[in-house]
């Protein structure tokens, strides 16, 4: 190919990318449809990330998707009357053009895969979520529910819940969801209401309410009832503690963003988010970790049945840890975080089993954190009841990420050069490092990637949508 012939071919896609997006935003505000290419959201995607997530393709199917291939498909869909769905025109496309040579069957053909959704009834009232505290995962789940603004998006944020209430807090708390060292600027406008204590951030009010307890906030002075509080302090762990929420007047649900005690069931969204009843008030969204490795170990199980293991995490640091040495409670944590490698517990292993009872146990753990800011990186050693090799292990899990119901959970990356800055932002509860696997015989070691901020926030958003009865149909459906 000539030198001009690439350009032209880069203007190409560039132009169809271009064109994608109006039709991504409308398809989502006026339907609630999600357009997503192999799994990666096109939603708010720029023409750059758009073109990216077409070259992604090869990793899964041995060659690239060209927009032109993919693009009849969105004109297609952005004409049929489908409602609160998540659609894979990637997928859709490759499997059209395995058997098609033209276009002219697509539209009837989209009318088959997506009939579903085009069935589903748009009768689903919006429901209310309160985000009590407002740290790493905090303001994470606030990005994540503000990118969906939309007259079609049923999960809306309505207010979160501070200690304080300083003068200039409310600036720099705004402040700090604009920007952010690890995950970058803000995709859009953020802007205070200092009169009325709230920010608008892409349209979206939400209020500011300053509290030391839960027993002092009343949602329904402000407007907002049967409300989902999402617990992100980590204060209350325990039903007694989160059930202090429910004693508000407008809140109707609790989601804890950390491992539970007692008898509140551990969720990992994918795995066990089925065993949430309509009834359940109290619920929690376990780990980082333990969404990272459940739905692998899961996986593994479901195919070769795990003897026993050990997991070993390596993990960022976080704000439970000193910059410099001083006094903590726990053993080594008072240590510097940025100068150490530090070795801690995890109950990650054993919270496996309350999400996967199957593997109760026969998992250890331990943990070992490490001066990055962000990804973490958990090595599972497994004894196996059948056996496996790399290329075996490899092909299985590479399966599971493309065409299965963990597929939304579970990524796969076959990468030589892979580093955890790479996997920041990363949308997935795990990503399986093929390069690293190691199988024989009986025995296998799994490296598994995780965003333990941005992919956790992710897997948290799931269970809020089950929660609420609020989550979408996947099309196409997944092949038997």
């Amino acid at each position: 190919m000539s030198a001009d012939k690439y350009l032209q071919s880069w203007q190409e896609r560039f132009e169809l990318a271009e064109a994608m997006q109006p039709m991504l935003g409308k398809l989502y505000r006026n339907q609630g449809v999600e357009v997503v290419v192999y799994g990666k959201p096109l939603l708010n995607a720029s023409t750059i990330d758009i073109i990216k997530a077409h070259r992604l393709v090869r990793r899964h199917v041995d060659e690239k998707l060209r927009l032109r291939e993919s693009f009849p498909f969105l004109e297609a869909l952005s004409k049929l009357p489908v409602r609160q769905c998540k659609v894979d025109i990637g997928k859709l496309a490759v499997k059209y053009w395995a058997t098609h040579t033209g276009t002219e069957a697509i539209e009837s053909y989209m009318k088959t895969e997506l009939a579903e959704a085009i069935a589903c009834q748009d009768e689903v009232e919006p429901r209310n979520v309160v985000l009590y505290g407002f740290g790493r995962i905090g303001r994470l789940l606030a990005r994540l529910l503000i990118e969906r603004t939309g007259q079609s998006n049923k999960l809306r944020l309505r207010a979160i819940v501070l200690r304080g209430g300083r003068p200039g807090d409310l600036e720099k708390r705004a402040s700090l969801l604009r920007r952010d060292s690890v995950h970058g600027p803000f995709n859009g406008s953020v802007e205070v209401d200092e009169e009325n204590n709230a920010i608008i951030a892409n349209g979206t009010y939400i209020q500011v309410i300053y509290a030391s307890s839960p027993d002092e906030v009343d949602y329904t002075k402000y407007g907002i009832d049967n409300a989902l509080v999402v617990d992100n302090t980590g204060i209350w762990k325990d039903e007694a503690g989160l059930g202090q929420h429910l004693k508000c007047p407008g809140a109707a649900k609790v989601l804890l963003t950390a491992p539970a005690k007692g008898a509140i069931k551990n969720i990992v969204y994918g795995v066990n988010d089925s065993d949430i009843l309509t009834e359940d008030t109290i619920v929690s969204a376990a780990s980082c970790t333990t969404n990272a490795i459940t739905p692998v170990l899961k996986a593994i199980n479901d195919k070769y049945h795990i003897v026993n293991g050990h997991v070993e995490t390596i993990h960022s640091y976080t704000n439970d840890q000193n910059l410099i040495d001083n006094y903590h409670k726990a053993d080594r944590r008072g240590r510097s975080a940025p100068l150490n490698m530090v070795i801690t517990e995890t109950g990650a292993a054993k919270a496996v089993a309350k999400a996967l009872p199957v593997l109760s146990g026969k998992l250890t753990g331990n943990a070992i954190r490490v001066p990055t800011p962000n990804v973490s990186m958990a090595i599972l050693s497994l004894n196996l009841e059948t056996e496996t090799s790399k290329e075996d292990m490899n092909d299985y899990l590479k399966g599971v990420a493309l065409n299965s119901a963990l597929q939304n959970q579970v990524d796969f990356t076959e990468s030589r050069e892979i580093v955890s800055s790479d996997l920041v932002g990363s949308r997935y509860a795990g990503v399986v490092d093929s390069q690293a696997t190691i199988a024989d015989g009986n025995r296998a070691i799994l490296y598994v990637w995780y965003d333990n901020e941005f992919g956790y926030s992710c897997q948290v958003v799931g269970v809020m949508r089950k929660m609420l009865g609020l989550e979408f149909i996947s099309l196409p459906t997944i092949d038997a």
